[in-house]
């Protein structure tokens, strides 16, 4: 997982792969499984390609999606729900150091992809796409993805909406519909050949920041729908619903808890076939 592990490795606190397999009553090996795949970035400073300072403390929420996986699969072994899931978080700090991943090093994610690093605060859809890959190599049969990834989305939906794309129209819906009687809004943004081409590296396979600051929420969904390849999959971007916004079931400040209802309707609900 050279892509994950790029991530990792200017913090001194080792990375984890979280895995939590949730096989429910009265399921067996026909059951679809379901890949619920949580980016879980402890704490983001951006790497050499440093954020600012001035918002940098809310960088502890950047593992939001992954916090969500796991508590959507608490919810579901409570209720006893008869789905099986496999959650996948990519746990990690993305910290500036001696040992830290630069600026136009190339990393091999667990396929066998190469993606050139440049710019080092693209570090989500590093950890996702290895934590995708892992996802397709277990069998899953549909893939979703959440994760406070890209503040281009806070631009262009801010705190109201979270962020949808997809590359299978009746798996969209069916999240679509989950979204709407959960409570949590998703809107839904294009995926299109023109942005897939604007991943395409100069000295890799694929870039993880493009050089156009354009379409950045799309183009960092194009990355990840790479590694998806042709499995049902959804990503769902949560920068702008993650954390201190008003919701009617959350009181105080903090962390929202964005997406468990949704992801628990998802899995309760998902086609069998």
């Amino acid at each position: 997982m050279g892509a994950f592990a790029a991530v990792a490795q200017g913090s001194a606190q080792g990375a984890r792969l979280i895995r939590i397999a949730y096989e429910g009553p009265g399921t067996g090996a026909s059951e679809p499984l379901l890949a619920l795949i949580g980016k879980g970035v402890t704490f983001d400073s951006g790497g050499l390609s440093l954020k600012s300072a001035a918002a940098m403390h809310e960088m502890k929420f950047d593992m939001c999606g992954g916090a969500a996986v796991i508590e959507v699969i608490a919810a579901l072994a409570e209720l006893r729900a008869p789905v099986r899931v496999l959650g996948v978080i990519g746990a990690t700090e993305n910290l500036p150091s001696g040992t830290a991943v630069k600026p136009g090093d190339i990393v091999r994610a667990l396929d066998g992809t190469t993606i050139e690093v440049d710019n080092t605060d693209a570090e989500g859809r590093l950890v996702l796409a290895d934590c995708i890959c892992y996802a397709r190599q277990q069998g899953c049969d549909r893939l979703l993805d959440v994760a406070t990834l890209t503040g281009g989305i806070v631009i262009a939906l801010g705190s109201t909406y979270a962020g949808l794309m997809s590359n299978d129209e009746a798996w969209c819906e069916h999240v679509q519909a989950c979204a709407g009687r959960a409570g949590e809004a998703v809107w839904r943004m294009p995926l299109h050949e023109d942005y897939a081409a604007m991943v395409k590296g100069r000295y890799a396979q694929l870039t993880n920041r493009p050089g156009r600051r354009e379409a950045t929420a799309i183009t960092a969904a194009e990355l990840l729908h790479h590694f998806a390849g042709d499995v049902p999959w959804a990503h769902i971007d949560i920068a702008g619903t993650a954390y201190d916004v008003p919701r009617p079931y959350f009181v105080g400040k903090g962390a929202t808890g964005f997406g468990v209802r949704l992801l628990v309707d998802v899995a309760r609900t998902q086609p069998v076939s």
